[in-house]
């Protein structure tokens, strides 16, 4: 059994994790891949040689470069089956949002919680992607990836149309108490799913960490519509909402760019 170690200079969160997992899965002489996000690092622990690694890493664009490869004894690899059911976990908590956020935020006419709610949808497809593709084959995963990234992307380029057309003509302020209440719910969801993935803390694979940074950042941009949703009470303005709201189709796009790699 081989060991090698890669520096993936663009990888730290979750997201381009899990975009090399779905790369690196075809690849039959794999046996177990651990992750270091904090060094952007990734062990390799596979038969034979590394090239088909190399190259597989080095189409995603995301600056992996081979540190060292070096024979070891290691096979106990544990199972992922109960991060697994952790993680479906956070994905129907951040679906269920995706869903209650979009629905709120087009009848409380808040562009920060229609973002937010894409915000949600996107880290459903981050989860959901590698999750509901296991056993798939490579071009199935990569025609699922296809079509949420393209699908995500629409989402957002919509929601900027939306933001310059209340820019320029002007609309009637959002309401404030939907916005605020929404918001702090969305905060307590992700809360939530900060909690059931601290119960693999103490794993030794870097994955549910990784995830624990991600979506401590879903927890800063909910903390920014709920600060939005105050500005607007105080300022009478719809300004801080189209702020908020057009900061975080950014982000959403960001993520799609990142699932349609796995596309390539």
């Amino acid at each position: 059994m081989n060991r090698s170690t890669f520096l993936i200079t663009q990888m730290d969160c979750p997201s381009e994790e899990n975009l090399i997992r779905m790369k690196l899965e075809g690849i039959s002489n794999i046996a177990h891949l651990e992750f270091d996000i904090p060094n952007r690092e990734l062990a390799v622990f596979h038969e034979a040689g590394s090239e088909e690694i190399e190259h597989a890493l080095e189409a995603l664009k995301l600056g992996s470069k081979l540190i060292s490869t070096e024979t070891t004894e290691r096979s106990d690899f544990d199972s992922d089956s109960h991060q697994r059911k952790l993680l479906w976990s956070v994905l129907g908590i951040n679906f269920a949002f995706f869903i209650i956020e979009m629905i709120t935020g087009i009848f409380s006419r808040s562009m920060g919680l229609v973002a937010d709610s894409l915000d949600m949808l996107a880290d459903s497809f981050v989860y959901g992607i590698s999750l509901l593709a296991v056993g798939s084959t490579v071009v199935r995963k990569k025609q699922i990836a296809k079509i949420a990234g393209y699908f995500q992307i629409l989402l957002a380029v919509v929601g900027f149309a939306e933001v310059s057309r209340r820019f320029i003509i002007g609309e009637e302020l959002p309401d404030f108490t939907t916005m605020l209440v929404v918001s702090i719910f969305a905060l307590g969801a992700n809360t939530l799913c900060l909690y059931i993935l601290q119960k693999s803390k103490n794993s030794k694979e870097a994955h549910m960490q990784a995830s624990m940074i991600f979506t401590s950042n879903d927890v800063i941009i909910n903390l920014g519509v709920i600060v939005a949703s105050i500005a607007v009470f105080f300022t009478k303005s719809n300004l801080p909402d189209l702020l908020v709201g057009t900061i975080v189709f950014v982000l959403v796009i960001r993520g799609a760019l990142r699932i349609l790699k796995l596309g390539k």
